[in-house]
């Protein structure tokens, strides 16, 4: 039934709508976690996440960071063209050991200094790396800021309706991978991707001009099958990632749900029930994480295999060379010094890979919570409310969470400015769904709710909210010190204003 209007001495506008039922309103958004292989990351979203977080590693009004940026890429060039240098210092240190000589001057020198050449230049490129790093740090984090601002901003943005059925710690897990996915991407695809390519490139043109189009070859050959096995790989270990993601927000939102209903759990004796529920999602969590451990171990091993077998390849080539002639002993140390180096960025491709594809994983359920509207919005250029004596009107207001449910239908009532007016019904009946039309935390279907003449979607919400005082049934605080809890309800409120609140709600003794 429809509630009844009804007049009094003194405002009780009853808020007690059974949560349950509240719960029951609208449709389910379950924790936004991808539920088949079909939502796995493809390369254009890769592109399209990257070109999304572009303007955030790149601030238009950020000089300062753009210097980093760039400070840092001429950090990473030069130690990368360090890294193909040293080789040929510790070529020239074996062949001067073993009594060959060669007509460069840079290399004439005594075994012992191009030794010490080798480690100096090991030294740089270290240093230019943790330069690196260090200069791109603030820019990394700038990133995060930001966007862990925005999805907050954002989620305060959302209706009611969204916030009432949203799972607590699901979201909160799923914000913070989503964080944390956001600095992976940035870090890696700025401070990883660009030194595999420059080493890539500086590698195969040495090894074309001082080894010959074969080591080439190889190396390609190696390289390619090495990242199509680790890209075929990963994507499948995505999956099982995906499988312990769901299993970890799954259980977190049931441990979060029981400590928030403590005393619900206590009043029935359901901890034993609660364990139990929380132990069958652990248990598909521990088989997740089990099978993601097993397939990086198989991944690892694959890798190692397949490099190992085209280093085989190349060392036995520069050893036929070393036997007739066309090479020295230093060019086969060489040789294993750069495939030993290649090693590394080629791995950085595998985690490079895995990292991306990983970090998209987690912080595509943040995207899909930011691309969720706002179910309730300002209109362009909507003014402020004008209180005038505080007249409300609801005229022929119909309102419905489904379509199939209608909760008011065709509600028309007055509150003059100075009334009191309570709203009595049993559950259900709609009597806090009014209070929340009226503070527009959902739009009416139909019909209008107007305040002093103005209907209250034609005005900003912050204004129309700031003139409106609430006092629920069930007490909500936040965890902080009830000064800050009072204070919440005018943030320019002077402490002596506070302190006077709290004289007067007598709760100042305690």
């Amino acid at each position: 039934m429809p509630p009844q209007v009804k007049s009094h001495s003194k405002t009780a506008i009853n808020s007690a709508q059974n949560k349950a039922n509240d719960k029951a309103n609208g449709d389910k958004i379950d924790g936004w976690v991808p539920q088949s292989e079909h939502d796995l990351p493809t390369q254009q979203s890769v592109i399209r996440t990257l070109a999304y977080l572009w303007p955030y590693i790149w601030p238009k009004d950020r000089r300062d960071l753009q210097r980093r940026v760039f400070v840092a890429a001429l950090f990473l060039v030069f130690a990368k063209v360090i890294t193909a240098a040293t080789p040929f210092f510790f070529k020239h240190a074996t062949d001067a050991l073993a009594g060959i000589t060669t007509g460069l001057p840079l290399f004439t020198l005594p075994p012992l200094m191009l030794i010490f050449a080798f480690i100096v230049g090991r030294i740089l490129i270290s240093g230019f790396n943790q330069l690196r790093d260090a200069l791109f740090a603030r820019v990394g984090q700038h990133a995060v800021r930001k966007l862990a601002l925005e999805t907050f901003n954002h989620m305060h943005q959302l209706s009611l309706r969204f916030h009432l059925e949203r799972r607590t710690g699901g979201l909160s897990r799923l914000i913070e991978r989503g964080t944390k996915g956001i600095e992976s991407i940035v870090r890696f695809t700025v401070l990883s991707t660009m030194p595999v390519i420059i080493e890539f490139t500086l590698y195969l043109g040495i090894f074309a001009y001082y080894f010959g189009l074969a080591y080439v070859v190889v190396i390609a050959i190696t390289v390619s099958t090495y990242s199509i096995f680790t890209i075929k790989t990963s994507d499948w270990r995505t999956k099982i990632r995906r499988d312990m993601n769901q299993a970890d927000t799954t259980a977190n939102s049931k441990a979060v749900d029981a400590l928030l209903n403590f005393e619900t759990v206590k009043y029935f004796g359901n901890e034993s029930s609660e364990a139990l529920r929380f132990d069958q999602s652990m248990a598909r969590y521990e088989a997740a994480a089990t099978k993601t451990w097993t397939s990086l171990g198989w991944l690892n091993f694959g890798q190692a295999l397949i490099f190992s077998f085209g280093m085989l390849a190349c060392m036995i080539l520069s050893a036929k060379a070393v036997q007739n002639g066309s090479q020295t002993i230093g060019d086969f140390v060489m040789l294993h010094v750069f495939l030993m180096q290649l090693a590394q960025p080629l791995g950085f491709i595998g985690a490079v890979y895995r990292e991306i594809r990983q970090a998209l994983t987690d912080i595509e359920s943040m995207f899909q919570l930011l691309a969720i509207p706002p179910e309730v919005s300002d209109k362009d250029d909507a003014p402020n409310l004008v209180v005038r004596g505080g007249h409300i009107k609801f005229d022929n207001v119909w309102f419905h969470y489904h379509a199939h449910r209608s909760i008011l239908k065709g509600i028309s009532f007055d509150v003059p400015a100075g009334q009191t007016v309570a709203i009595v019904g049993p559950t259900g009946a709609g009597k806090s769904t009014i209070s929340r039309l009226l503070l527009r935390f959902y739009d009416v279907t139909s019909g209008s709710v107007s305040i002093d003449g103005q209907d209250i979607q034609d005005i900003t919400q912050d204004s129309l909210r700031s003139a409106l005082g609430v006092v629920p049934q069930d007490t909500v605080l936040f965890n902080d010190t009830i000064g800050y809890n009072i204070h919440y309800g005018d943030l320019q409120a002077s402490p002596a204003a506070v302190e006077h609140a709290a004289k007067y709600a007598q709760i100042d003794k305690f």
